[in-house]
This record gives structure tokens, sequence and C-alpha cells, in this order.
């Protein structure tokens, strides 16, 4: 039994926070196409909290997060300003400046853990996390910060909405595109630093695609993503934190982590548009459908070879005139359920209601094959 301490109940409610944020927002950068964006900003804020702790020598979290904050604003910056003023791709642009920022911060991470002093203790955390050294006034700096990041989105609903689908269409109708980028990466940026002393840089943006590759599993709708996104990820971040309580020496950044890909993995198989399940068992049902309606033109075929279309046939031929004979038996059996055909002296009939769907079938499969249906222009006789 978890028993629900002061502590306990401030991790997983900055956990849980933290991942409504990052879950909501991450999903504008999931359907962008910009997933390692949060890779490449998380890595480019270390640098940040460092500067921001000489610069101040001051460890309060609205401090650092600021510092961070900027240091990955300008990392984003330096990423659109590669791809736009030279060829370099913009996954190499984001790799270029992800190890860049992170060998700077891990330099001056390493001047500073040098220092005669120790006010410079507890700085590291913000290459793994340390959600357990969360307090109120931290979850209280997280809270506004990531409130305000999903107000502001919520305002500019309808301009992240088209920006996200068609930015061309955006800049046809006088959106201010550019600004519009700028603004949606400036509030990613501000969910992912206000996560980095829970999860860490290096986890963090696992805590950004994870939630929002989940929930598109789910909904093919945006406010379905983005709501279900931040479901996932506040669910991740507090069952994390309680599962890491649970047993001693369980980092919860990692576990928080965890949770999250659990959640991925369940969504993949169980999701019930997209889920390999769901998959699964349609492919099984369109076997069956096209079984049933082979068969039964099959039995068609054979039919018009007699006077009488409701001739019955042994079913050893229908097994010959099928790339899988051990079918045609389970698929006769379903056909007679259905009222389509019915057994004759050992062998098989079509019944009045199979022979009209077996000549509807028939009637389909040659509007498929024919060009004014394939919308084919056929010449005509030269008069």
């Amino acid at each position: 039994m978890i028993e629900l301490d002061y502590t306990l109940r401030t991790v997983a409610l900055g956990a849980a926070v933290l991942g409504l944020s990052s879950g909501s927002l991450g999903a504008f950068a999931v359907l962008r196409g910009q997933s390692l964006l949060g890779d490449a900003i998380s890595h480019a804020a270390l640098p940040g909290v460092a500067l921001a702790f000489l610069l101040t020598a001051s460890k309060a979290p609205l401090v650092l997060v600021v510092g961070a904050g900027l240091a990955g604003w300008v990392g984003t910056l330096c990423v659109s300003a590669i791809v736009e003023r030279s060829r370099v791709p913009y996954d190499a642009a984001l790799g270029i400046v992800l190890s860049v920022f992170f060998g700077l911060g891990m330099v001056l991470l390493t001047y500073i853990q040098a220092q005669p002093d120790a006010s410079q203790a507890g700085l590291d955390t913000f290459l793994f996390g340390q959600a357990a050294a969360l307090v109120g006034r931290d979850v209280v700096t997280m809270a506004v910060l990531g409130a305000v990041a999903l107000v502001a989105m919520l305002v500019f609903w309808k301009e992240f909405k088209i920006l996200l689908f068609d930015p061309d269409f955006a800049a046809s109708q006088g959106f201010p595109v550019r600004a519009l980028d700028v603004g949606l990466t400036t509030l990613l940026v501000v969910a992912i630093v206000i996560g980095l002393q829970t999860v860490g840089v290096v986890l963090m943006s696992a805590l950004i695609v994870a939630p929002a590759a989940a929930a598109r599993q789910w909904t093919d709708r945006l406010w379905g993503v983005v709501a279900l996104a931040g479901l996932f990820g506040a669910l991740s971040g507090a069952a994390g934190a309680l599962l890491s309580s649970a047993t001693a020496r369980i980092p919860t950044g990692p576990t928080i982590v965890l949770v999250a890909t659990a959640v991925v993995g369940v969504s993949l198989l169980l999701a019930p548009g997209r889920g390999l399940v769901a998959a699964w068992a349609l492919g099984i049902r369109n076997r069956r459908v096209l079984r049933v309606a082979g068969t039964l033109e099959d039995l068609y075929t054979l039919a018009l070879a007699h006077e009488d279309v409701h001739y019955p046939h042994p079913a050893a031929t229908l097994q010959t005139m099928t790339a899988r004979p051990e079918a045609v038996g389970p698929t006769l059996d379903r056909l007679q359920k259905q009222g389509l055909v019915e057994p004759r002296d050992d062998a098989w009939a079509l019944t009045p209601r199979g022979l009209a769907e077996a000549r509807r079938l028939a009637r389909t499969r040659a509007d498929e094959h024919d060009p004014a249906h394939l919308g084919v222009e056929v010449e005509g006789p030269t008069p």
C-alpha cells in the first residue's frame, strides 16, 4: 500500500502537471513531423541552466527555468536559421544544434562543479532529473507556466490549427506564418523547460512524443489528439511517481517515461481504428468476406454451364477453383447459414437469394473493369 505523504503528493502532482502540458503541446510537434524538436530543445536548454546560475548565483526554480527557456528558444532559432540559409536538411540541423548546445552545457556544468563552494550542488540533476527534490514552490511554478502555455494554445487554436495542416494556405490568407511558428515553438519550449528538473534533459523528449503518439492511435481529430495526449501525459506522470515510490531506489523520471512507453504500446495494440489487434481482426474479416464472395461467384460460374442455374456441384469441384481448398468447407457452411446456398446429395446449389447475390457481385465486378467506370476515354470507330 502506497502511503500518500506530502513529498509523494507533491511529486505526483508536479509530474501530472508536467505530463498534461508537455503532452498537449507535444501533439502539435508530433503532428507537424517535428518530434525530434523536443529533443533538441531539451538538450539546448542545459547551457541556459548553467548560465542562469553563473549570472545570478541562484538556484531558484523560476531563475533556472527562465535561463533554460531562453537557451532552448535560441536553439530553435538556430535550427530555423540553419535550414533557411543553407542546404543543411532539417534533421541534420537538429543534430548540430543538439550536440553543440549539449556539449556547451556539459562544459559549463563541469566548470561549475569544480568551484570550491557548495552552492552549485544539485545542478547536475537537470541531466537525468530528480523528481523527489520537487517542493511546493516548484510545482506552483510548473503549474503557472504550464497554464499560461495551455491558455495561449487555446487562444490561438484556430491559427495553430491552420498552420499545422496547411501553412501555405495560411500564408495566402494573410496569417503571420513565421510569427505563429515561433509562437508555437515558444510554447513547446515552455512545456519542456518546466520538466527538466523532473525527468531531465535526456528523457524530456519522451514526454513530448510518447503521449501524442499514443493519442494519435485513438482519434483523427485534432482536439481529440491534444486532449488525449494531455490526459495520457498526466496519467503517465502521476502513475510513474506512484510506482517509483513503491520500490526503493527506482528513479522517478525514468519510471514516468517507462509508463508513457507502456501507454504507447497499449495504444498501438488496442486502439480501435489503428491498433494492431484491430488491423488483425479487420484482415481476418476481409479475407473471410473475400472467400465468401469468391465461393459464391465460383458456384455461379459453374451454374452458368448448365440449363438449371440451381444445379448442385460437389465441394471437391469448388476446391479446385481456389488457392485455399481447405477454406471451402467452412465458407459453404457460412453461406448456408446466410441462406445463399443449400446442400443437395453431397453437393451444393445456389438458392434464389444466393443467385441474386451472385449476379449482383458479377455486375459489380463487370462495372469495376468497365473503362467508362474507371474514367478511361474509349475511342470509337473512325467514321
